[in-house]
């Protein structure tokens, strides 16, 4: 199966706060930048960014994002409530074969997902 997602943003309030969130959340360093015409991100990598911009609101409502729980959701949902985020839907299986997700709400207030094969 090829991937078509080329890039995703998830809207955040308080970009100092969103940080500090998903650095503990994934063990990842985010890079921050600022867009011209007061917009403000901190990148994943190539794959997306937090995204402050008067236009957009973190919310449980619109599109998804998945991150890839490995080694297991159970892991990443310890660090998730270690730092600050609440579970909305723990692991559930999705079918034979489809792994597992899981729904948690961030430091913003956006529903983000977990998916694991595992």
């Amino acid at each position: 199966m090829n991937t078509i997602c080329a890039w995703f943003d998830i809207p955040v309030s308080d970009m100092d706060r969103a940080v500090k969130f998903y650095e503990d959340v994934t063990g990842l360093t985010l890079k921050r930048a600022k867009i011209p015409g007061s917009k403000e991100t901190a990148n994943f990598g190539t794959e997306g960014c937090l995204f402050k911009a008067p236009e957009d609101a973190p919310s449980h409502i619109g599109s998804r994002v998945y991150f890839s729980a490995a080694p297991s959701i159970e892991e990443w949902i310890s660090r998730i409530e270690a730092s600050g985020g609440k579970v909305l839907v723990p692991k559930t299986p999705i079918g034979e074969g489809m792994g597992q997700y899981a729904y948690f709400e961030d430091s913003e207030g956006n529903r983000v997902g977990l998916h694991s094969k595992d």
